[in-house]
């Protein structure tokens, strides 16, 4: 394996990872040996082949998880608690080597991938805390005669599948409650990305995690493993982050085992920003809420929805800002904005923006692919743009801001939950009294206000509609893998 100069960061991390199977507490092959490349989107170089998973390789998987799931539910709070606990010490100490192993898998830039180590190490300690305060209840029946004794129990294995955009936070935000609660788990991280998280993987078994209750399927065959999962009778939960279409798929096959379910899907967040608004203060915040993964969030402002009145301003900062950004590999310093993570992803953006230029938008500042090798985009600006454009009812995931203007409150709003989904919104204004207006009537899960960051393990993330169901984080996170049971005991 050949590495360029700009990656040679990653080299060290690459000789020592684990990339095969994790099934029962063993490293193995996947059935015939079969593996899969692993790509640098900012250069096109092989990073590493790692285990091509099978149906034979999941069920082995779901088999552990359920074998392991009754001793794992009797283990003490505490005692998952501190698993969890020396897990995240262990992804803070190591924050270097999967910041280099991130950006080299996935394209964002060294500084934004150490900012994820750090978002991400915090959700295992956030769930180290919530296991040891999972609580039930003690009262009396109406008439007396019985006691009620409600306690709260590990739902059962787990299927848990992750997406690419963010390969360690998304592990840790869906792995951390689960152990929290005393569930065992099967794992399909992102084909373009699962170096990351066997890293991750890696740091958990050195933490003590016991035999069987984590077991990693790395797969090309998504649906094949994850489908085995699904119909296996000994999984009781789905968590899933991913597109909507993908997320109906699975909620139709919990359905036939009547499974718990967690989605976060897709979004299509509308960034407001009112007359009265702090322009530079609005600037940076879409700079914040566009840009942050290349704009490869499901967070991501994907509509600039402007007042009339300070439309021409706001275009023109955030045009400054976005011209004066480096693009380049992401382990090279000063690189502001890395590589989309694939040829595909590249082409959906390009397409995006040249609909919407067909149906009369005006290019304020990028539009192009940078010439050369990797899966750039010039982060870009549109002005003027039709409602009726592609990129206006559809994920863009990158780096492009289409404007719209509006004249009134109303107008914002209606534009606003115009859409089929319904996870983030952002709203910037200096009045307060219009701030809980809006956001009570914006049709989300999630609203920014003045602020372009949403995403914090102490909050419950999710959304309505078509952006899911469910929340992942803060107090509410561990909720959904616990079951409610009730004893009632006469008096």
């Amino acid at each position: 394996m050949t590495l360029t100069d700009t990656t040679r960061a990653v080299r060290p991390v690459l000789v020592d990872l684990k990339t095969r199977l994790y099934l029962n507490d063993e490293w193995v092959d996947a059935e015939g040996g079969k593996t899969f490349a692993v790509e640098n989107p900012a250069t096109g170089e092989i990073l590493a082949h790692v285990a091509d998973g099978s149906v034979a390789d999941a069920e082995r998987a779901i088999n552990a998880a359920g074998a392991a799931q009754a001793d794992w539910a009797k283990t003490s709070p505490r005692a998952r608690s501190e698993i969890l606990r020396r897990a995240y010490d262990l992804i803070i100490e190591r924050t270097e080597e999967l910041a280099a192993l991130m950006t080299a898998e996935m394209g964002k830039p060294l500084a934004e991938a150490r900012g994820e180590v750090a978002y991400g190490a915090e959700f295992f300690r956030w769930f180290s805390e919530e296991a040891v305060r999972i609580s039930g209840d003690y009262t009396t029946t109406g008439d007396g005669k019985n006691r009620i004794v409600v306690t709260r129990v590990p739902v059962g294995p787990c299927v848990l599948v992750t997406p690419w955009n963010f390969p360690l936070a998304m592990g840790t935000r869906k792995i951390g409650p689960a152990i929290a609660a005393g569930c065992t788990i099967v794992f399909k991280p992102a084909a373009q990305t699962p170096l990351t998280s066997l890293a991750l993987v890696d740091i958990l078994h050195e933490a003590g995690l016991p035999k069987g209750v984590l077991n990693v399927v790395t797969t090309t065959r998504a649906s094949e493993v994850v489908g085995n999962w699904m119909s296996s009778g000994i999984a009781r939960k789905v968590s899933f982050t991913g597109s909507t279409a993908v997320g109906k798929i699975l909620l139709i096959q919990a359905a036939e085992n009547v499974m718990r379910s967690s989605m976060e899907l897709g979004g299509n967040a509308p960034f407001i920003v009112c007359a009265d608004a702090n322009i530079d203060r609005a600037v940076d915040g879409a700079m914040m809420a566009k840009l942050r993964n290349m704009g490869e969030a499901c967070t991501a402002a994907n509509r600039f929805l402007v007042h009339r009145s300070v439309a021409a301003e706001f275009s023109e900062k955030l045009a400054e800002r976005m011209s004066a950004l480096t693009v380049g590999d992401g382990a090279v310093a000063g690189t502001d904005i890395g590589p989309l993570v694939d040829e595909a992803g590249l082409d959906k953006v390009q397409g995006f923006v040249d609909d919407a230029v067909q149906r009369g938008a005006r290019i304020v500042v990028g539009g192009f692919r940078p010439e050369g090798s990797g899966y750039f985009y010039q982060p870009t600006v549109l002005a003027d743009v039709s409602p009726d454009s592609a990129l206006m009812s559809a994920e863009i995931f990158g780096p492009v801001a289409p404007i719209v203007v509006f004249d009134d409150e109303h107008e914002a709003i209606r534009l606003a939950n115009d859409t089929e989904w319904g996870l983030v919104g952002y709203v910037f204004t200096q009045d307060i009294d219009r701030a809980l207006r809006m956001g009570e009537d914006l049709e989300v899960g999630m609203v920014g206000v003045n602020t372009g960051l949403v995403s914090n393990p102490a909050a419950p993330f999710g959304g309505v509609k078509q952006s899911g169901l469910g929340r992942e984080g803060g107090r509410l996170g561990i909720d959904e893998y616990l079951e409610y049971k009730y004893l009632a005991i006469p008096r």
